[in-house]
């Protein structure tokens, strides 16, 4: 997610909070597949870089396949993820989408979303979660055990920090957090899926239930 981009960001850098709310930060993690700022310039960033992608796992670079770079992958419960990504549809003049929710809700489970699958998606890093260059997050745990979180972004990047640098890391990415959840610019929109099925989201993974069936948003390369 957005939030996830702002939160490694401010680990790997020690950024401050205020300073990320002002900075663009997708200047900071370009997206790797857009065509601006473009793979030229990706390719001319500093090591180590920061980059982001919604690629699934077999269009990634092979390098990453090989080890050679880390990947930070965050899941998300499917219901939240689906009302967010329908108002981001409806957000961008470039999409423009239209259709009720509902129509929506039928083109995501049929895969009819831009980077296909959703269940695809998902599954392939989570068949990779063992691997030692991925991380695999759920979105939820931000919320529930960020102190956690924190210990193993820091940890996965290298960033060596102690008790006092860790608490102080914490209390920056608590507050990052309640910058984004209280912008109108970023609606996190958790929760706000309910009444809105009228049957239950199933799902062909048997080994996704080990997670409580999360979704993907997004998530970063380095």
């Amino acid at each position: 997610t957005s939030l996830l981009q702002e939160v490694v960001y401010l680990v790997s850098q020690g950024a401050d909070p205020d300073e990320i709310g002002l900075m663009n930060i997708d200047e900071q993690l370009p997206v790797l597949e857009y065509p601006q700022p473009g793979l030229d310039i990706i390719q001319e960033l500093t090591s180590p870089r920061l980059i982001k992608s919604h690629l699934p796992y077999r269009f990634l670079p092979t390098a990453m396949h090989n080890g050679e770079a880390k990947v930070i992958y965050m899941a998300r419960n499917p219901k939240d993820l689906v009302v967010s990504y329908y108002q981001f549809h409806r957000s961008l003049r470039t999409m423009s989408y239209r259709g009720t929710f509902q129509e929506f809700c039928q083109r995501f489970m049929n895969d009819k979303l831009g980077y296909g699958s959703w269940f695809e998606h998902v599954q392939e890093f989570w068949d990779h979660r063992m691997d030692s260059n991925i991380l695999f997050l759920k979105y939820e745990d931000m919320y529930k055990d960020l102190g956690t979180m924190v210990e193993q972004l820091a940890r996965f990047l290298g960033v060596t920090c102690d008790k006092f640098q860790r608490e102080s890391m914490v209390e920056s990415c608590n507050q990052l957090i309640d910058q984004c959840c209280n912008s109108e610019a970023l609606s996190i929109c958790r929760g706000k899926w309910k009444g809105k099925y009228k049957k239950q989201i199933k799902y062909p993974y048997p080994s996704l239930h080990l997670f409580s069936f999360t979704g993907l948003h997004s998530r970063n390369i380095f």
